[in-house]
């Protein structure tokens, strides 16, 4: 690397939320760094910024502004210099960067699949009829409203341990968690894993994406030396096929892109909010077309899905 790597007297400083998830994945990101450049602990530091969407809790995002509010706080202090870099969970992320940021930096990829979770460790099918299911995922309840149009649905915000105690106070009777954070925070026993036959899950879940600046190259050089190439991939479909549906916290969207050799796999599904209507599609093609491919495959499903479909 020909600029200069980072020391403890001038460390390389990560930018995160604060949640125990959030900081396992900036540590993840530290981890890979430190190996990949033989650097100490002490050449980074990792910087908690409070973003609304953590401090604001009692109100679904889609009525406080959407995902950018994990984000744009901690956008601010990349642009503004406070923060080298910033670690996000993928399913996260705005489909647009604001300008002066560039996402091109994921980790490998981990379980990309939806936890069902409950006390007693039942799957969806055992819940009694007009059971109490929480979840903020528009998508989520979207897809559960399909398949239970009988249960309750109500907000449920909240990192992960807030969720669990949400469950032990009665507050619902089962709810929805990522397996790859479970996984990450070593507590996949609570959740039973859902196939994504069953239910395909959200557009990059289980993903973790590193932002720069587009004008800091020892930023990029340092990156490039963690980046995963087929996480890419799969994500550069998965997005492209979000952006082209103009995908946001109040659209429920799935998608998933699978690598099969030098083709790839992207399967696609959107919902009307009440579970009513589901209109699902794939494609298949080159790697080289990750992004047309999911273009395309949106084209589909908004063609059929006509006009006031997400209404």
């Amino acid at each position: 690397m020909t600029h200069p790597l980072p020391t403890p007297a001038h460390p390389f400083k990560i930018g995160t939320r604060g949640s125990p998830l959030a900081l396992w994945q900036a540590h993840e990101v530290r981890r890979c760094l430190m190996e990949a450049y033989s650097l100490p602990v002490e050449a980074f530091e990792v910087v908690v910024i409070k973003v609304t969407g953590d401090q604001i809790q009692d109100r679904a995002l889609k009525d406080i502004g959407g995902k950018g509010l994990f984000t744009r706080e901690i956008e601010d202090a990349l642009l503004a210099g406070g923060i080298d870099i910033a670690v996000h969970s993928m399913k996260d992320m705005p489909t647009l960067q604001p300008d002066g940021l560039w996402l091109d930096c994921y980790l490998p990829r981990q379980d990309v699949r939806d936890g069902f979770v409950t006390l007693n460790g039942g799957g969806l099918m055992d819940l009694p009829q007009g059971a109490v299911v929480g979840s903020s995922s528009l998508r989520r309840r979207a897809q559960l409203a399909h398949r239970r149009p009988d249960l309750q649905l109500v907000e449920f915000r909240g990192n992960v341990q807030t969720r669990m105690k949400k469950l032990h106070d009665g507050v619902a009777a089962a709810t929805f968690l990522a397996m790859a954070g479970l996984n990450r925070l070593g507590m996949a026993e609570v959740a039973r894993p859902v196939e994504v036959t069953e239910m395909l899950p959200a557009v990059a879940q289980g993903a973790i994406g590193v932002e720069r600046r587009q004008n800091d190259p020892r930023a990029q050089a340092m990156l490039d030396a963690i980046h995963h190439t087929p996480t890419g991939q799969q994500l550069a479909a998965e997005r492209g096929f979000l952006a082209r549906l103009d995908g946001s916290c109040e659209t429920p969207i799935a998608g998933l892109a699978v690598l099969q050799g030098d083709q790839l796999w992207l399967r696609g599904e959107i919902l009307r909010p009440d579970g009513s209507q589901v209109i699902t599609g794939d494609i298949r093609g080159g790697i080289a077309d990750a992004t047309v491919l999911g273009q395309t495959l949106a084209d589909d499903l908004l063609g059929r899905a006509g006009t006031g479909f997400f209404a």
